[in-house]
């Protein structure tokens, strides 16, 4: 197990002048598990490249363990990476494919035998190792891609999106797997996904990539509670927070009539600069509620009801400052409005994110 260090690492692929990971620094700590998690192209699976050895590091380095591993050769680095495609070996069987690091150490039979069944044990492989991988289905293979991993007791694992090539239900079936098995193991961790929900249920932390440039890093209930900027509140949580800028008086942020109050340093903030005397505004759906109209909320003309069983997601739109925008509301399941129906949605007290509307940090 081991510490992980990004000091101001930096990559920049040829022909390219806008960094694809831009002076991250980020410290993980012994038997953390954490999620770089972000849209395509931010630079995540860079990130956790540069980490492998597999990407070069153009200015800044990397610690393992507080050992400097920017210029070492992979092999080195005493790391183990799942890879999204499995990367078995189709000729070898699956006992074969989880020994084969071992044996290119030349580690004594005896010892390969006993960290493959344990492994296997672990990972509820032990009436497979015979079979070949084209017998076994794709959780099966991930399974056995994470064994080859396991045997060799890695400082450090690192996961490259290792779930994106199995259907839905696998998919959650498999991911608390591995969050149970990392726990077991308490071997530090980094895992790469750009599905939100994936990085919320799994990691300790979670850092929020965009851009190449880190936004945030903190616990799940950190970053859905108090998100550090517009792209990680829309981006943590499902379905996503509705975010509007709209005018703010000296009450608070107007939709439509209906005024959500903000403190008296939100709004000096949201007046200072260029923000024109606007705010941008967030609420999450399942922090808001359909009201009576004397109870003062927004209204809201039904586009969409998706029913969920015991929820259901309402949306409509809503004219603001001229413009059509839409927004979504979880509601009960059982007493759901009908389409073109006029509701009126009103976010729970307290439960609002205020942002600069040129900035877009939280204020």
């Amino acid at each position: 197990m081991a510490t992980v260090t990004y000091q101001n690492a930096t990559r920049i692929y040829p022909g390219s002048t806008t960094p694809a990971v831009d002076s991250l620094s980020l410290e993980i700590g012994d038997g953390e598990f954490l999620v770089l998690v972000g849209p395509s192209g931010c630079g995540k699976s860079t990130s956790l490249r540069m980490l492998a050895g597999l990407e070069d590091v153009d200015s800044g380095a990397i610690f393992i363990d507080q050992r400097d591993v920017t210029n070492l050769p992979p092999k080195s680095r005493d790391i183990a990476m799942v890879f999204q495609n499995y990367a078995l070996y189709p000729h070898m069987t699956v006992y074969e494919n989880m020994a084969f690091a071992l044996k290119l150490r030349k580690t004594p039979k005896a010892q390969i035998d006993a960290a493959v069944k344990s492994a296997a044990k672990l990972l509820q492989l032990e009436e497979y190792l015979n079979r070949k991988p084209k017998a076994l289905s794709g959780g099966q293979r991930q399974r056995v891609a994470m064994g080859r991993a396991i045997v060799r007791k890695p400082q450090v694992f690192l996961m490259d999106e290792p779930l994106s090539n199995l259907d839905a239900k696998l998919r959650v079936q498999t991911r608390s797997q591995i969050a149970t098995l990392q726990a077991q193991l308490g071997t530090t961790t980094v895992y790469v996904t750009h599905d939100q929900i994936e990085a919320m249920t799994m990691g300790h932390r979670v850092a929020v990539l965009l851009d190449g440039i880190l936004q945030q890093v903190d616990t799940p209930r950190a970053l859905y509670d108090n998100p550090g900027n517009v792209f990680v509140a829309g981006f943590i949580g499902s379905p996503a927070m509705n975010i509007k800028t709209v005018p703010v008086t000296d009450a608070g942020a107007d939709f439509a009539g209906m005024v959500l109050p903000l403190t008296r340093e939100q709004v000096a903030a949201a007046k200072a600069g260029e923000g024109n005397g606007t705010v941008t505004v967030g609420f999450r759906p399942e922090d808001s509620d359909l009201v009576s109209q004397s109870e003062g909320g927004m209204p809201i003309l039904v586009d969409l009801v998706e029913e969920l069983g015991s929820d259901a997601y309402v949306y409509g739109h809503v004219s603001l400052s001229g413009a059509d925008e839409r927004f979504v509301v979880r509601t009960d399941g059982r007493t759901t409005p009908h389409m073109g129906e006029t509701v009126y949605v009103k976010p729970r007290t307290g439960h609002h994110h205020a942002f600069h509307a040129v900035t877009g940090v939280r204020i």
